[in-house]
């Protein structure tokens, strides 16, 4: 069937106004959609209230909100028994000699999962005298604080060894002119001298994790140069052995046990 051309150039025409017509309609719910995300989209008022003051206080503001909350899990763990744990599972390894077994997502894991067990009573204490009356406005922001850290703050003061508060304490009083009442109160005297203790305590328990495993390396070490075989590394016996050693007397769990009963 022949088609004339002014059929044809009738059939251009309307394929061309529905297009149109497509495209104006496809442009009409572009803008429509990215009104409505824009009136959606939260704004800078809505989390720091109305403005006040030029707008760089504003962004400094802002820049220091996010920095608060990148911060804050780091030093919530600093706070707890996390750092303990850590020290001594890495002390664990490299007495083991097993450089890369656990790994270290492993050790971490493991570390973060055994802190929030011991620290499980704290945390309740903080949401259930802190946290939860400030979201249902029962308490205002600076007294919400004051509560949440009143936990942590016996938890470190009981862990803390007397000899650390004590040299934190006098160096408060020198360096930051603070009353020596008032210090023993202060979580810039309270929060070092619990992490100095952490770190002792955390190397105290690895040298005698590590020590059963030394005594391991010389017995085989011993033997293997008893016998001659000086080209012989004594790892290749002694890594089996402590392995298996650690195994058969239960090791994770008693050092597990025994780093969760250590904690006042």
């Amino acid at each position: 069937m022949a088609i004339s051309k002014s059929q044809l150039s009738v059939a251009i025409q309307r394929s061309c106004g529905s297009n149109a017509v497509v495209g104006s309609l496809l442009f009409l719910a572009a803008v429509f959609m990215a009104g409505s995300a824009c009136a959606q989209s939260p704004n800078l008022e809505s989390i720091l209230g109305p403005q006040q003051g030029p707008t760089w206080a504003r962004i400094t503001q802002l820049a220091m909100v996010l920095t608060g909350l990148s911060v804050a899990p780091g030093v919530l763990m600093m706070v707890t028994c996390f750092p303990r744990f850590l020290i001594v599972f890495s002390f664990l390894r490299s007495g083991l000699g097993l450089p890369s077994t656990p790994s270290n997502i492993v050790l971490v894991g493991l570390a973060l999962f055994m802190t929030l067990f011991v620290m499980a009573p704290n945390f309740d204490r903080a949401w259930n005298e802190g946290l939860k009356p400030l979201g249902e406005s029962k308490l205002k922001p600076e007294d919400a604080v004051v509560r949440m850290a009143a936990p942590f703050k016996e938890f470190m003061l009981a862990n803390a060894r007397p000899s650390d508060l004590q040299l934190f304490r006098s160096l408060a009083v020198d360096r930051l002119k603070i009353s020596a009442g008032a210090s023993e109160e202060d979580l810039r005297v309270i929060v070092p001298a619990f992490m100095t203790s952490e770190l002792r305590r955390g190397f105290e328990i690895g040298f005698l994790v590590v020590l059963p495993f030394l005594v391991i390396d010389l017995v085989v070490a011993t033997i293997v140069m008893s016998m001659g075989m000086m080209m012989l590394s004594p790892q290749s016996f002694s890594v089996p052995l402590k392995v298996l050693f650690f195994v058969l007397i239960d090791g994770w769990g008693l050092l597990v046990g025994s780093l969760v009963r250590s904690f006042a």
